[in-house]
């Protein structure tokens, strides 16, 4: 049946939802975002939470042990102070399969679901009954006006469903499954008034530093023209203390975070380290100029962890050549009175997906 095959667990689409705690799972820690409406203003955070994870729990958006995944969501939910429980999560876009397609218009729901499992049958590599599957007209196709373009979005069915069963286990209730990449996408919104002409007409570098993949996208009024995975994030240099200063892992990361390293720590590791980091991303823009029609971008925005080492920004702008800032999606926001703004400013450029998802709530 194709309404088994267009499973309620993988609703990355679904428009009406109910007030949402937006939730990312990354491989270093929980982060959890809750909005309200603020009318007009648009947007308020009433509260966020992010709770740390125990190393490789999560591995290339896996998640391995299921019970401290569990854990960790139950004590971010209660740090969160919330009363909240149905949340939004996300699955990583590797783990997405996607797919544009243009089919007729005017057909009822029935009929295009049928006509989305036909064509899903053929960009698939995997039987139906082993996937989610969901898809969004998107509109009007550009060279038919009898035809309408559908994104198709499918992932295995056990990566939605590890997801789910950590949240169900720490009490919390699932209703939304998106991709960490159109969450992105979704608070990209928020920054837009911040950059130069409100970032119309401009095409925009996003590059949100994880910890060991960093993704790199290239927005034009808010739609993807370009994303790119690079290997490389906050964890080489945790490796590169490691070997400076003969600690364990667990020692460098408490040290980065901590900044008790020695005086030489700087110049030894850290400008390297961003050197390096500045490096892959100009190499970035390089695969974006060759792989499109442009040539050039108007700004870089930095996200994720590493995004606030002191001078990274200024590093960044001077190697690519390009005015570059760090994302704050709240810069623009009202934040309750329990939010420490200095506390948010510093977390801020971590929370992008999670927001992402909190907005779900108000399409």
């Amino acid at each position: 049946m194709v309404a088994e095959t267009l499973s309620s667990a993988l609703d990355i689409f679904k428009t009406k939802a109910p007030s949402l705690v937006g939730i990312d799972i990354s491989s270093t820690s929980v982060k959890l975002v809750e909005l309200s409406d603020a009318g007009k203003a648009g947007f308020r955070l009433e509260r966020y939470a992010i709770e740390p994870l125990p190393k490789d729990v999560v591995a290339d958006g896996n998640i391995s042990n299921m019970d401290q995944v569990a854990e960790a969501l139950r004590r971010g939910w209660k740090r969160l102070g919330s009363r909240n429980r149905n949340i939004a999560m996300a699955l990583p876009a590797a783990m997405v399969i996607t797919k544009r397609i243009i089919v007729p218009a005017g057909q009822k729901e029935e009929e295009l679901e049928l006509t989305v499992e036909a064509e899903a049958n053929q960009y698939i590599p995997f039987a139906l009954d082993e996937v989610n599957l969901d898809f969004q007209i998107l509109g009007p196709a550009a060279t038919n006006a009898d035809e309408v373009e559908v994104l198709i979005a499918a992932s295995r069915k056990e990566k939605v469903e590890d997801r789910v069963a950590a949240a169900e286990a720490a009490g919390l209730k699932p209703r939304i499954m998106d991709v960490e990449s159109y969450a992105t996408q979704e608070t990209f919104q928020l920054i837009g008034p911040s950059l130069p002409a409100n970032g119309r007409d401009q095409n925009i570098a996003l590059v949100d530093i994880g910890s060991h993949v960093s993704h790199f996208y290239v927005l034009r009024n808010n739609q993807f023209l370009f994303s790119r995975d690079q290997a490389f994030g906050g964890n080489q240099l945790t490796q590169d203390i490691q070997r400076a200063f003969n600690l364990s892992a667990e020692e460098a990361e408490s040290a980065k975070k901590n900044q008790g390293l020695p005086e030489n720590y700087d110049s030894d590791v850290l400008q390297p380290f961003m050197e390096t980091l500045a490096l892959e991303i100009t190499r970035a823009l390089q695969f974006f100029f060759t792989s499109t029609s442009y040539n050039q971008v108007d700004q870089i925005v930095l996200a994720g962890g590493c995004s606030l080492l002191p001078g990274l920004d200024e590093l960044v702008s001077k190697r690519a050549g390009v005015g570059t800032m760090v994302a704050n999606p709240f810069a623009n926001m009202q934040a309750s009175e329990r939010i420490r703004p200095r506390q948010l400013a510093m977390d801020a450029p971590m929370l992008m997906i999670a927001t992402g998802l909190a907005m779900r709530s108000f399409e």
